[in-house]
């Protein structure tokens, strides 16, 4: 982007005007600390940032790519929605920016996540309610069994087949801290403590999140973990939450608006906006769920199958792990002959719904665009980044097409810029050969 945010280049142009001193410094400091992370597209260099800490989520934005979009402009925006909110990272810098974010965000633990991150504290207050979750915590020994009825057989020891997520020690602690935290009056404290329950659970668990999902550690029937561990780790994320409270709380702006659902559907109550920033699932036929499918169930959001389901229906039909509905109306020349050119391969394809779920897939994308058409005010960006995919050689060009069924739906092409290149499957060669773009369009 000509624009594009460097190391060392002064950060007041992007802050607005009045501000008082604890708020400049607060977003000056943190936005100086995120233009030192790279590559743009990804959050990968910018895991250890305040805030961002908090629980380390794979998929996100850098901060730094959110100040580069918006520096890209040829106006500076007031207010930014962000449709896949995913951690927050778009919401979170436009606060720090000055500029008022609206977000959507399916999954409730992640929703959860953005949350806590753009609240304000009273951090006497929540040092304490964390003491009494401590006490309370301590003082309980719940039975796993006759909590986590519906949950998957996996989650608990003895498992299936000899395998296992979680001992019943360190599952009847979490669930000791997770009880001590809904009893809290405060829905706010009690959110912040949640997700930070959440951020420590693979850490005392007997798997990784690893590339598409999740597997058991190497050794895990070795390792050890016992209830204090899970204790000892609660405590340094508390802690690590606190110190970035502290340090960036006063912020150029402290208002937010979180939609919680389907950004298919919910979009039609959201506050007019000036640009939309924001990166959808690409459709790579993966079920996002099913990386954050430990915190799901272990904090409750989830209790049994039907909760499963039903979350996994709101998510766009970017993947073939669920039997659904694939029906769709949206049509462009490009897509059509991607559609023709995987159905002739149809034998060869791992899956007999890839071109239909490559089509619904373009739907949904279809429908938050024009969800965002009608919030958007005349001549607002949309800025979303998109990544390609590949099934039996064919590839699915997603900027090009995204942008093709964009222009029927009153949008203007501005650019599509390339940020990076992306490795195939394992089955289409594991080749660096998948382009993630940036579709720069406005609203006519």
């Amino acid at each position: 982007m000509e624009q594009a945010l460097t190391l060392g280049r002064p950060l007041t142009p992007f802050l607005p005007g009045k501000l008082g001193a604890a708020h400049r410094l607060a977003a000056e400091h943190w936005l100086g600390r995120s233009a030192e992370a790279s590559p743009t597209s990804t959050n990968q260099d910018a895991q250890e940032l305040p805030f961002q800490r908090w629980y380390r989520f794979k998929e996100a934005f850098a901060p730094r790519a959110v100040v580069d979009a918006i520096a890209s402009l040829n106006h500076r925006p007031t207010t930014c929605m962000d449709p896949f909110g995913g951690s927050g990272t778009t919401a979170l810098t436009c606060q720090f920016l000055g500029i008022r974010p609206t977000t959507v965000e399916v999954n409730p633990f992640l929703a959860d996540l953005i949350e806590a991150k753009l609240s304000r504290y009273d951090v006497a207050g929540l040092v304490a309610d964390y003491r009494t979750t401590i006490d309370r915590a301590w003082a309980s020994r719940p039975d796993p069994a006759q909590i986590m009825v519906g949950v998957p057989p996996t989650f608990l020891e003895p498992g299936v087949n000899g395998r296992w997520i979680f001992s019943i020690e360190v599952a009847s602690q979490i669930l000791a801290f997770r009880l001590a935290i809904d009893a809290l009056p405060d829905a706010k404290h009690a959110r912040l403590l949640r997700v930070l329950l959440g951020s420590v659970l693979i850490a005392c668990s007997n798997v990784i999140i690893s590339g598409k999902g999740r597997r058991y550690r190497s050794g895990w029937s070795k390792r050890s973990v016992n209830r204090h561990d899970v204790g000892k780790l609660f405590e340094r994320a508390f802690l690590a939450a606190v110190e970035d409270i502290c340090r960036y709380g006063p912020r150029p702006c402290g208002d937010y608006t979180l939609l919680r659902g389907d950004a298919r559907k919910v979009l039609t109550d959201a506050p007019a906006c000036e640009l939309a920033l924001f990166s959808p699932p690409y459709p790579n036929s993966f079920d996002y769920t099913d990386i954050y499918n430990v915190e799901l169930w272990m904090l409750g959001y989830l209790r049994n199958r039907e909760d499963n389901r039903a979350l996994r229906e709101l998510t766009l039909r970017s993947h073939v792990q669920i039997k659904r509905c694939y029906a769709a109306t949206v049509n462009s020349p490009l897509l059509r002959e991607v559609i023709e050119r995987l159905g002739a391969k149809r034998d060869q394809l791992w899956d007999s719904d890839i071109p239909e779920m490559v089509r619904a897939y373009f739907d949904d994308l279809a429908t938050v665009l024009s969800g965002l058409w009608h919030v958007m005010r005349p001549g607002a960006s949309v800025m979303m980044v998109v990544g390609d995919s590949r099934y039996a050689e064919i590839s699915v060009d997603v900027g090009a097409i995204s942008a093709e069924i964009a222009a029927t739906l009153g949008y203007r092409q501005v650019e599509r810029r390339s940020m990076r290149s992306m490795r195939s499957s394992a089955q289409q060669g594991g080749r660096f050969e998948l382009g993630e773009t940036l579709v720069h369009l406005t609203r006519e």
